[in-house]
């Protein structure tokens, strides 16, 4: 199966390829960055530090999709749109991997799942996955008195906050109470904030160091506290994912799909 990546040179774009690259079940098609990237040219084994695998560089989008089953995106919204575009104009499935997604952003990328598959989401990871569906149940098992707060942790060049795996799991507490997050979210106290609202879903968001990723989620009630929490150690983890996700993507309908259905959830 052919596999390409968009933004190669980048980290996340780097380990992708390595993934791709070992991974039995698939070839590499090729790779993109942006127009007057100085890694433009370079052979994407020497990219990674590794043998040449006679594949280069380019900054052609257009015909990376032509000639991919699927495409890999784990850039800037901006970009990631244009991709999905492209993804449509060729039946390629996109695999979405982008955070800090406004609202016209996803209609935007369900408008190209008319005609694409598409799997879009905050993490790859299949312990973040997991976790998601537990947060789910422990929200739908516990009544209003537990109080709901998100915690994250990311490196200090992350430019998104709440992060969207936070907002995943945020999301996936509020499905389990019933409730749309945006009627319940608190992502900001500073002040004299007054008493927490009974029903809130809080977010703290900490940057610092190299960190890739840490959440947790606590339920919180009277002399009790359940934690559920998932440390990331490596980004190979989201590119292990996200692999995966596009080998089963391919040759799907066209729509918006999630992990949920890559892992038959």
């Amino acid at each position: 199966m052919r596999i390409g990546i968009v933004g190669g040179s980048g980290r996340m774009g780097q380990m992708l390829i390595r993934e791709v690259l070992g991974n039995k079940d698939a070839t590499l098609s090729g790779a993109t960055e942006r127009p007057g990237s100085a890694a433009i040219g370079r052979d994407l084994g020497t990219l990674i530090g590794a043998d040449p695998v006679g594949v280069a560089l380019t900054d052609d989008a257009d015909a990376l999709f032509a000639v991919s089953d699927a495409v890999i995106d784990f850039t800037a919204p901006a970009a990631t749109v244009a991709h999905a575009a492209l993804a449509a104009r060729h039946g390629t499935a996109l695999i979405v991997g982008t955070t800090g997604l406004s609202p016209d952003d996803h209609a935007r990328l369900t408008e190209a799942a008319t005609k694409a598959p598409l799997v879009v989401a905050a993490n790859f990871s299949l312990g973040v996955t997991l976790l998601a569906g537990l947060v789910r149940k422990v929200a739908a098992t516990l009544g209003p008195d537990w109080d709901i707060e998100v915690v994250e942790m990311h490196h200090r060049h992350k430019v998104d906050a709440p992060s969207g795996t936070a907002l995943a799991l945020g999301r996936a507490a509020a499905s389990g109470r019933g409730v749309d997050l945006a009627d319940v979210k608190d992502a900001v106290r500073d002040g004299h904030t007054g008493a927490r609202k009974v029903g809130d879903i809080g977010f703290a968001t900490l940057r610092g160091g190299d960190v890739v990723g840490d959440h947790t989620v606590i339920f919180a009630t009277e002399a009790e506290r359940l934690e559920l929490s998932h440390k990331a150690g490596s980004r190979a983890i989201f590119a292990r994912g996200a692999v995966r996700a596009a080998l089963w993507a391919a040759g799907k309908a066209p729509g918006v799909y999630s992990m949920d259905d890559v892992l038959d959830l």
